[in-house]
């Protein structure tokens, strides 16, 4: 047993929590470009954009993987917000509102984005219409994605941005070093406070992220059955 651990007996257990929550982490972010890259796709396909799909930097840093992750959510947004603009602007107005009002059933939302993507498109399936209603028409890209963007980018300057995402395949005296540094019980919880305050948050909001692109898919793939 090292001075460190005599002088405090409970780093070693702190050092576990560190190292499970730095895997927590990790585990959310790689569902997160899973998910991304599944959005991507969805578009790319259906809706004729040319979003590139991304792929975690496994030697980076937590701040690098979320800075690509969140530039492929605003690539994501401008790609809808363009859409959306156009529609607006090629649909008379009431039925532009029609588009976004919650009390509409949803099939005559898909005639009507269907009319429109014929138009931007050139010819749109009964997908790309559905993929429209699901993505641009609702809350998806301008709440989910939003809040989604804002979270990463405050864990990517807290004291987590500048970890190695797969420090954990580095060794014990590895991790510890580039967590903790010189102070270890310090930076011990320190680093534990600021994994469990911005994990609670991130999981949360990319659960609801991950749940709408898998709804959005599965309609997608029902549709081509």
């Amino acid at each position: 047993m090292n001075l460190s651990d005599l002088l405090y007996p409970n780093n070693p257990k702190r050092r576990q929590d560190v190292i499970a929550l730095h895997q927590e982490l990790l585990d959310c972010m790689q569902l997160n470009f899973k998910a991304t890259n599944e959005l991507i796709g969805t578009l790319n396909t259906h809706l004729g954009t040319r979003i590139t799909h991304i792929k975690i930097k496994e030697n980076g840093t937590v701040r690098e993987n979320c800075d690509i992750i969140i530039r492929a959510m605003k690539e994501i947004q401008q790609e809808v917000w363009k859409f959306d603009k156009q529609m607006e602007e090629k649909l008379e107005p009431v039925l532009y509102h029609k588009l976004y009002d919650i009390k509409q059933p949803e099939l005559e939302k898909i005639a009507i984005a269907n009319r429109i993507l014929s138009l931007i498109l050139g010819e749109a399936t009964a997908t790309a219409s559905i993929v429209a209603v699901k993505l641009i028409c609702s809350n998806i890209v301008t709440v989910t994605v939003s809040k989604l963007v804002a979270l990463l980018a405050h864990i990517g300057v807290s004291v987590l941005g500048g970890i190695g995402i797969s420090i954990l395949g580095l060794g014990f005296d590895t991790i510890l070093h580039a967590i903790l540094g010189a102070v270890e019980r310090h930076n011990l919880l320190v680093s534990i406070q600021s994994y469990e305050q911005h994990l609670a948050e991130f999981k949360d909001a990319s659960e609801t992220y991950q749940c709408a692109i898998t709804e959005v898919s599965a309609l997608v793939k029902g549709k081509g059955q």
